[in-house]
């Protein structure tokens, strides 16, 4: 099993339950056509991060300037509502957040944070979740042998069209029989129960991995690597260790966060307006598929996060975009244009998101 040290964060800010693995990369090209042919999953193999070039870190560190206030803001109220739960008995006093590793793990730490800061007894961990898979379940039994399940709460940073949210129902529903609460930054498809918004919005470390989430892989499940009691595996992420900007990125927002505390009101979930945006996801996702002769839906990621994340681990074949002069979309136009990808302006069919990658299809 994992050290509670793994990565590049505070010991205090998190206990990743993974294991340390290593395997040799696989090409971009080389996994996608074994994922796309269904030779391998896609969690038993990894490319090599690619490192972003020095005008797409200007980009980010746009985005972190522009979205600092904001962040803080959402964490604030966020930790307030489930303050109030816990106060009218609806969630457990003993909270227990498990990031979704990578994407949740920055805004767990901040959650974390928040959560200590206002007196509530809060622990967290970072937790591998792999479609088709399910949730980690022995890092799960892990949790479950210290902390109350009423008290868990399930951390990512956005969603897309739901796959992971999905999963994670079933999964934490043959875990406990019970219903999982996840909460997100920015949930534009209404998949997640707690959000900051509903907006699909430029979420910095949503155009980052490693190098803003603690220097580790995303997961990896391989039966040769990982035994029936071990942790799902990850990787150290040392060739980005240079430019780690995990502590620095949360510890900007904490300081905002200080100074937030006692201006800021709970959010206020609503599931009807939530059930709406699902309707209208999953229409966006249906009219892109039927359009474009999709019939696996893995191969279209909505959302500026998953679109751009897809842009640099997968071989696109287009990117839909609501519009080319949208801050909030530089960084990933900067990519298509530096890959030769094509990009389809079109506000239209990507409502309720921002931007959509297609990827091309292998076979």
């Amino acid at each position: 099993m994992s050290e509670p040290q793994l990565g590049s964060y505070a010991p205090e800010d998190i206990t990743f339950l993974l294991k340390p693995v290593s395997i040799a990369p696989t090409g971009v090209a080389e996994k996608e056509a074994m994922i796309q042919s269904g030779r391998a999953h896609y969690s038993e193999m990894i490319s090599e991060e690619r490192r972003p070039d020095e005008r797409y870190l200007e980009i980010f560190e746009q985005a972190r300037g522009r979205s600092r206030t904001r962040i803080a803001r959402e964490i604030c109220a966020i930790a307030l509502h489930l303050r109030d739960r816990i106060a009218e008995g609806t969630f457990d006093p003993q909270v227990t957040l498990c990031s979704l590793v990578r994407a949740g793990v920055p805004y767990g730490v901040l959650l974390h944070r928040e959560l200590v800061a206002l007196g509530i007894d809060s622990r967290h961990y970072g937790i591998s979740i792999i479609r088709d898979r399910g949730l980690d379940e022995v890092a799960m039994q892990h949790v479950l042998a210290e902390r109350p399940a009423l008290g868990v709460l399930f951390v990512d940073g956005w969603t897309g069209k739901g796959a992971i949210s999905r999963e994670l129902r079933s999964s934490w529903q043959a875990i406990t029989g019970m219903q999982p609460e996840m909460v997100v930054l920015a949930d534009p498809s209404g998949h997640a129960a707690i959000s900051g918004s509903h907006e699909d919005w430029l979420i910095p470390s949503g155009i980052l991995g490693a190098n803003i989430s603690g220097l580790v892989s995303r997961s990896i499940l391989r039966r040769d690597l990982v035994g029936p009691g071990d942790f799902h595996g990850s990787m150290p992420v040392s060739h980005l260790a240079d430019i780690d900007m995990s502590r620095d990125f949360v510890d900007e927002i904490t300081s905002s966060a200080k100074n937030l505390r006692g201006h800021v009101t709970a959010v206020s979930p609503d599931p009807k307006f939530r059930a709406t945006l699902r309707a209208a996801a999953a229409d966006c996702v249906s009219q892109i598929a039927r359009a474009h002769g999709v019939e696996n839906l893995n191969r279209i990621k909505p959302g500026i996060a998953e679109a751009t994340r897809a842009v640099l681990r997968r071989r696109p074949d287009r990117v839909f975009v609501r519009s080319l002069e949208d801050h909030d979309l530089a960084a990933l136009v900067h990519l298509c244009r530096t890959d030769g990808i094509d990009l389809v302006v079109d506000g239209d069919i990507t409502f309720p998101y921002r931007a959509i990658t297609l990827i091309k299809r292998t076979s």
